[in-house]
């Protein structure tokens, strides 16, 4: 089998580091992981911009929720897709889906042509899909270069045969990157039981805040005062170990 690419998701520069020191080919750069993912902020990406050995793909995503964009939101993943492609960042990482869970194909098309020359993958809105063999589709119609998805499942493991199928149908048409759960102890057999060439995880850790002082009659966001407390991080060994497995298989 060929080395696999690897991508590892991190949420702001800390992350991008860490994921960069740990062996990681690529980063999907984002901020509010625990969100799925959102757009970051423009000084996050200069920073990175300004550090990066290896290639970055930033999210474009308003917010957290669904994949059903009004017309504003429309309008300023546009926005934020031109200033990326001004700054002369990478790629990007989309995803918008009709009310029936089909790939909204005209604003996937606008997206893509604002994003050219930018590598364009879509995200996991794949897996909200009603038809993963249409969406394929659909993406290839598009001009999408990647998809990223578990297989509609939580996981990868759990999601493997409809990964296999994507794998068989693309064809070549457009690359197949699998996630969902991916660690040391998983990602070598699902690269052997699906034939993926590029992979996706985000090796993350918990460590304590350094707050000395903490409020205890408010929190910030609506979070429970223990999370708020809690700083969720890309951990590089955890990385490097990852891509010993999946290059091991």
């Amino acid at each position: 089998m060929t080395t696999p690419v690897i991508e590892i998701c991190v949420e702001g520069l800390d992350g991008f580091l860490a994921a960069q020191e740990g062996g990681a080919d690529r980063v999907e750069l984002c901020a509010s992981l625990i969100e799925g993912g959102l757009t970051p902020s423009i000084g996050t990406i200069l920073e990175v911009q300004a550090r990066a050995r290896i290639p970055f793909h930033v999210i474009i995503r308003p917010r957290g929720g669904d994949f059903l964009y009004s017309e504003t939101e429309f309008a300023s993943m546009l926005a934020d897709v031109k200033a990326l492609r001004e700054l002369g960042v990478p790629g990007i990482v989309i995803g918008c889906l009709t009310p029936d869970g089909r790939i909204d194909e005209d604003r996937t098309a606008q997206l893509v042509r604002e994003a050219r020359p930018m590598s364009v993958t879509v995200h996991r809105a794949f897996d909200m899909t009603n038809d993963p063999e249409e969406a394929l589709e659909a993406l290839i119609r598009c001009g999408v270069d990647r998809v990223l998805t578990s297989g509609q499942r939580p996981t990868a493991t759990a999601g493997v045969e409809i990964l296999k199928r994507a794998v068989d149908q693309a064809r070549g048409r457009i690359v197949i990157m699998g996630c969902g759960d991916l660690d040391e102890t998983t990602i070598a057999d699902v690269r052997r039981r699906t034939g993926l060439k590029e992979l996706h995880f985000a090796a993350l850790r918990t460590e304590p805040s350094g707050m000395v002082y903490r409020n205890p009659e408010i929190g910030m966001g609506g979070t429970e005062l223990e999370r708020e407390y809690t700083n969720t991080v890309t951990d590089p060994d955890r990385v490097r170990a990852t891509i010993r497995a999946a290059r091991g298989a």
